[in-house]
């Protein structure tokens, strides 16, 4: 059986990671050489004398290293890879050298720490250190044991997948709830099993959830998205980023949290920098692992403002007359219908119908009817106040829907369509505007079209009129 210290340096030897046996006894007396000479600052000493960076590196002696160690280098033998110590140690390694001697200053007996070290033929290696000054040596330094972990397929990898985040084509965002997590456990402590009942209850706590959000980090769509600068400049702005129907749409979000789901989707409003605004398709992911401190949240936002004016346009096509820009027959039938099922009397119908518009097309050329049409519109649009609907029903055909007025308002509006009539003629050359217009208001007892149908008879009475002024001109 091998003896005890056989033992020892067979394990030291054979360890499946790198293990160095080093002295710092050098350092340590460099220390109390400054100490000495009235230095207790070492951050400010080393910043008014850099070069001490290396002089302490040359210091350190190295009195053994393990197979491993050869094996991760690329040396052959301990001694190739003793004489090459400054090939190995360079550029990068100043930096978290400094560190390491800020905590051997400070009295620290280990540290660990993230660094770059090189092979003998160059390649770089990404490793994660480790030293302690072992028990025996903590008043002289002059035992240390060391070990680097080659880390550089793990940094690889962070670093792939943070371009994978940092390059998406989406705004990505991670954030941390942490603080609502806590809040939720508060509340319920508290009795709380209804939270939108609290919610409500509380005017303010929507915004006070809000600001417990914590972003980690943003992707440079976002940015782009968000028309920011910079990510400092974002998270500076996040008040004008996230306002107005934004809180309805994140109490929604606390529900979902609130009854467990780690998953959701919604669509809804934010705002770039310069304020316009921006519509979004919100993913928002719990990561697996963090459901019970809500430390790590990723929010995914797809930017579908484009798809929006689309079908804005398309609802829009829907529901207006092109030419004249008004709404459109399929909107008044569907208006019709609403405003029966929900009948509440009285709603005034007035129908106006466009006089002469084949004699002016056979006369002057369909554009000049177009345009007879485009007017009238123009009129009924000037006519009209809010919550009067103005449709073109028929090719000369219009209809002013007027709910909660009664007859005598109109009789206003009649009466202000014809005013505006008459001013439209003075502004515009031949052919002259002409309209005939009938008006009905509902009473309990018939439908709604019995009401549009009495109208129209009225316009056509009207209708009359003009036709036989005609003749007698």
């Amino acid at each position: 059986m091998p003896k005890a210290g056989e033992h020892f340096e067979s394990l030291f030897d054979q360890a499946p990671i790198s293990l160095w046996e080093q002295d710092y006894s050098g350092i340590k007396i460099f220390f109390d050489k400054l100490r000495a000479s009235g230095v207790s600052d070492l951050d400010t000493f080393l910043n008014e004398h850099p070069e001490d960076i290396d002089t302490t590196l040359g210091l350190i002696k190295v009195t053994h290293v393990n197979r491993e160690t050869l094996n991760l280098f690329g040396a052959k033998t301990e001694k190739e890879l003793l004489a090459n110590l400054d090939k190995m140690f360079r550029d990068e390694m100043r930096e978290h050298w400094r560190s390491e001697l800020m905590a051997l200053w400070n009295g620290e007996l280990n540290w660990s720490g993230d660094g770059v070290n090189y092979r003998l033929d160059g390649e770089v290696l990404q490793i994660r250190l480790h030293w302690r000054i072992l028990p025996e040596c903590e008043s002289t330094w002059e035992c240390v044991l060391v070990a680097i972990e080659n880390i550089t397929a793990l940094k690889q990898a962070e670093k792939r997948f943070h371009n994978l985040f940092e390059y998406a084509p989406v705004s990505l965002w991670e954030e941390d709830y942490s603080a609502i997590k806590k809040e939720f456990d508060s509340l319920r402590a508290q009795g709380v099993t209804d939270l939108r009942t609290h919610l409500n209850s509380d005017p303010q706590a929507v915004r006070r959830f809000m600001g417990m959000i914590r972003v980690l980090d943003v992707n440079r769509k976002t940015l782009s998205l968000f028309e920011a600068m910079d990510k400092d400049s974002l998270l500076a702005n996040l008040g004008k980023v996230f306002r107005d129907s934004m809180g309805e749409h994140f109490k929604n979000e606390l529900m979902d949290m609130w009854d467990g789901k780690t998953y959701y989707e919604r669509e809804g409003v934010n705002y770039s920098l310069t304020g316009e605004p921006v519509n979004v398709h919100l993913h928002w992911t719990l990561m697996p692992g963090h459901e019970n401190d809500f430390d790590w949240v990723l929010v995914a936002l797809q930017d579908v403002t484009a798809r929006k004016k689309a079908e804005e346009y398309l609802r829009y096509l829907g529901t207006h007359d092109v030419m004249t820009a008004l709404y459109n027959r399929a909107f008044f039938e569907e208006t019709l219908q609403d405003l029966e099922a929900n009948r509440k009397d009285p709603v005034s119908f007035v129908i106006v119908d466009l006089n002469g518009l084949k004699l002016a097309n056979d006369t002057f050329g369909h554009s000049a009817g177009d345009k007879l049409i485009r007017r009238t519109a123009e009129v009924l649009k000037a006519s009209i106040e809010d919550g009067t609907i103005a449709a073109r029903i028929g090719g000369d055909e219009f209809i002013l829907i007027m709910p909660g007025a009664d007859e005598h308002a109109a009789k206003e509006m009649i009466e202000r369509v014809g005013s505006l009539v008459v001013m439209n003629n003075k502004y515009y050359r031949e052919p002259e505007l002409s309209v005939s217009i009938g008006a009905s208001t509902s009473a309990p007892g018939s439908s709604l079209l019995k009401f549009i149908s009495l109208a129209d008879d009225e316009m056509y009475k009207n209708k009359g009129i003009h036709h036989r002024r005609r003749r007698d001109d």
